[in-house]
C-alpha cells in the first residue's frame, strides 16, 4: 500500500514537472528569452522595468540588436529604443549608406493599448533566436519603441480601458500631463514628442507603424488599419502604398486567417448599415504626420473586443508581413521617398494648388463588411439607443465613403516670414527639423497675409490648449517691417508640405487653430462712451453709407441691437484710433523668389 501511494505521488509529481520541463526546453531553445506575455498565459503585459530588462536581454542575446534611449519623460524615465540591423549598423548615417529601408515601429503611445509592445518583443526575439529567418532583415533596419508613453504606462492597473478585453492590467492613455501623444505630432507640447521628433529627424524612417487598439463597434476583423491613400501624401508614394504594399499585406493576413479592413467610422454611430467613412487623417496623428513628411504611415488598430492573445498575434503578423514587403521593396520605396522629398522642395511644388483641408465627397463604393448581428433597442434606463451585439457573424453589404476632396487649397508661397516675438513657434521649427534663417537687420517686405473675422473658440480646452474652433478670413497684401531676428522660412525643403499645413490657417493642423496665435484676437484698447457717443453721431452725419451699414447691422443682429457697448465699439473700430493689428495674422507670405534670396543672404 505504501508502495502504491509512493508510486501515485511520483506519478502526480511527474505530471506537474513535464509541462515545466517542456516550457523550460522551449525557453532554452529561445535562449532563455521567454517574454512576460508568454510566461503569463498570454494575458498579461510587463511593466516598464520588466520591459526595459527584456530589451537589454535581447541586446545581450544578439549582435544585431542595440538597446538605447531616445529621451527622458517628465517623471524621469528613459524612453527605450531597440535598433535592429543584421549588418550591425546602429547609427542613422551608416544605415543610410547601406541602402537599407528604415522602419520605425512604435507601441504604447496610448499605454493602455500594449498589443504592439508584446507583439514587437516577440517578433524581435524570434528574429534573434532564428525562429523567424534572418532574411527578413536582409534589407531592412528596424527601430522599435516598445513604450513611447512611459509615464502613462506606469499609471498601471486593471481599469484603464472599459471597452477592452484584456490584458489583466495595463497603462493609461495619456501622459503624466494628461496629453494625448497621438494628437501632438504637430504642436509637440509634450517632452516625449520633442524627443520623438529629434529621433525622427535623425533617422527619417522610410515607413512608420503605430500600434493601437481601437474603440468602437463589434465586428469580425481582428485588426483594422489606417493609411493615407487619397490625399495628404505624395501621389507616387501613395500609389505604391495602395497598389504594392497593401495588396501584399492583405494577402498575407488572409492566408493567416486574419482578415483586415480599413479603419473606418460608421456614418451613424455603431450602425454599419448606415455606411462607412474614412478620409484624410490630420497631421496631428502619427500616420498623418508621416504622410506630410512624404512617407507611408501604417496605423494598426486591433479590435478591442478580441482577446489579448488574438490581438497580439494579429499585430505580430502584420509587423511580419510589413517587414517582408519592405525587405523586397526597399529600393523602390527609398527611391520614391527620396523623389518625394526632392519634388516637395522643388519650385513646381509652389506653382500649383496644395489642398490643406479635406472633406468626404458623396461618392461611395459598395463593400462587404464582416460585422456581427446586432439590435438597437430603446433603453428603459436612459431613454437613448442601446446597441446590443450578438455572437452571430454577419456580412453586411454597405457603402464605403472613402473619396475625399479638397475643401481648402492654397498656392504655397516661396517663404513665410515670422516676427521674432514668437519664440515658442521658432522652437517648434527646430523640433520639426525645419530650416530657416534669421534677419540680421530690419527689412520692409511686401507680403501677403490674412485678416480674421468671426473667430470662434472651443468652449473647453483640447489637449491643453484653447483651440480656435472656427474662423473666417480675408487675404490682404501690404508692406510690413520685420525686425532683426525675424525668421525667414523658405519652402525649398522637403518639409514644405508640413510648413504649409502649420502656417496656413485653413489647415486643420495650423498653429492658428492650435491656439499659438490667440493673443492677436484680443482687443486691448477701448473707447469710453462719453467719447464715442458724440463721435458716432458725427460719423453718421457725415457718411450716409455708414448710416445704412449701421441700420442694417442692427436689423440683422438682434444681439448687437440690444448691446450699446457693442454698437459703440463698432463705431470705434472704424476710427483711426482702432488697433490696425487686431485680428491680423502676424505671419507674412513672400511670393517673390528674388526677395526671398535677398533676405536669405
Amino acid at each position: 500500500m505504501n508502495l502504491t501511494r509512493t508510486f501515485l505521488q511520483l506519478f502526480i509529481a511527474l505530471l506537474l514537472v513535464v509541462p515545466c520541463v517542456a516550457r523550460h526546453a522551449a525557453a532554452e531553445e529561445r535562449g532563455d528569452l521567454e517574454t512576460w506575455y508568454e510566461a503569463h498565459d498570454c494575458n498579461e503585459t510587463p511593466r516598464y522595468r520588466e520591459t526595459v530588462d527584456f530589451c537589454k536581454r535581447l541586446e545581450a542575446a544578439s549582435p544585431w540588436i542595440r538597446y538605447a534611449s531616445f529621451g527622458t519623460t517628465p517623471q524621469g524615465r528613459e524612453l527605450p529604443l531597440l535598433i535592429v540591423d543584421k549588418n550591425g549598423h546602429f547609427d542613422a548615417a551608416s544605415v543610410r549608406r547601406s541602402g537599407n529601408a528604415v522602419v520605425l515601429i512604435q507601441a504604447c503611445i496610448h499605454a493602455g493599448e500594449p498589443d504592439g509592445k508584446d507583439a514587437g518583443l516577440l517578433l524581435l526575439r524570434d528574429l534573434a533566436t532564428g525562429k523567424v529567418p534572418a532574411s527578413l532583415l536582409q534589407r531592412v533596419t528596424v527601430l522599435f519603441l516598445p513604450i513611447f508613453n512611459a509615464d502613462g504606462h506606469e499609471r498601471f492597473g486593471p481599469y484603464s480601458r472599459i471597452n477592452q478585453n484584456g490584458p489583466v492590467a495595463m497603462g493609461w492613455r495619456t501622459t503624466a500631463r494628461n496629453l494625448n501623444l497621438n494628437r501632438d505630432f504637430v504642436k509637440a507640447d509634450a517632452p516625449e514628442m520633442r524627443a520623438w521628433l529629434k529621433l525622427y529627424n535623425r533617422w527619417l524612417p522610410d515607413f512608420l507603424i503605430d500600434c493601437h487598439t481601437t474603440d468602437g463597434a463589434d465586428f469580425q476583423y481582428p485588426l483594422t488599419y489606417g493609411l493615407q491613400l487619397r490625399g495628404g501624401l505624395d501621389e507616387n508614394v501613395a500609389g505604391w502604398t495602395r497598389d504594392v504594399y497593401l495588396p501584399s499585406v492583405e494577402r498575407g493576413m488572409a492566408a493567416a486567417r486574419m482578415p483586415i479592413f480599413p479603419y473606418v467610422q460608421f456614418r451613424k454611430w455603431h450602425d454599419p448599415r448606415s455606411g462607412l467613412k474614412s478620409g484624410v487623417t490630420a497631421a496631428m496623428y502619427s500616420h498623418g504626420y508621416a504622410a506630410v513628411r512624404n512617407r507611408p504611415g501604417l496605423l494598426v488598430e486591433t479590435h478591442m473586443l478580441k482577446d489579448y492573445k488574438t490581438r497580439v498575434e494579429a499585430t505580430y503578423r502584420i509587423l511580419h508581413e510589413t517587414l517582408s514587403v519592405l525587405n523586397r521593396e526597399h529600393r523602390t520605396l527609398r527611391t520614391l521617398v527620396e523623389q518625394a522629398d526632392h519634388d516637395t522642395a522643388d519650385v513646381q511644388f509652389r506653382r500649383r494648388e496644395l489642398p490643406v483641408a479635406f472633406e468626404l465627397s458623396d461618392e461611395s463604393v459598395p463593400v462587404e463588411f464582416l460585422g456581427v448581428d446586432y439590435e438597437v433597442v430603446r433603453s428603459d434606463l436612459t431613454g437613448g439607443d442601446w446597441v446590443r451585439y450578438s455572437r452571430t457573424p454577419k456580412t453586411f453589404t454597405v457603402d464605403h465613403f472613402n473619396k475625399p476632396k479638397a475643401s481648402r487649397s492654397v498656392v504655397p508661397p516661396e517663404a513665410y516670414l515670422l516676427p521674432p516675438e514668437w519664440p515658442e513657434i521658432i522652437a517648434l521649427l527646430d523640433a520639426h527639423g525645419i530650416r530657416y534663417t534669421k534677419l540680421d537687420r530690419p527689412h520692409t517686405v511686401a507680403v501677403g497675409s490674412y485678416k480674421f473675422r468671426d473667430v470662434q473658440f472651443r468652449s473647453v480646452p483640447y489637449e491643453g490648449r484653447m483651440n480656435v474652433d472656427d474662423l473666417n478670413y480675408d487675404a490682404i497684401e501690404e508692406p510690413r517691417e520685420f525686425p532683426a531676428g525675424s525668421v525667414l522660412i523658405p519652402l525649398d525643403q522637403p518639409t514644405a508640405r508640413l510648413i504649409v499645413y502649420m502656417f496656413e490657417p485653413g489647415s486643420k493642423d495650423s498653429l492658428v487653430r492650435w491656439g499659438f496665435f490667440n493673443a492677436i484676437f484680443e482687443q486691448k484698447e477701448y473707447s469710453e462712451s462719453y467719447v464715442m457717443e458724440r463721435m458716432a453721431r458725427e460719423m453718421l452725419a457725415k457718411d450716409e453709407d455708414l448710416k445704412r451699414q449701421y441700420e442694417q447691422k442692427k436689423a440683422d443682429d438682434a444681439e448687437f441691437a440690444a448691446d450699446s457697448r457693442a454698437q459703440l465699439n463698432w463705431f470705434y473700430a472704424k476710427t483711426p484710433w482702432f488697433d490696425v493689428r487686431h485680428n491680423v495674422y502676424p505671419v507674412g507670405r513672400v511670393t517673390d523668389r528674388d526677395v526671398v534670396k535677398g533676405l536669405g543672404r
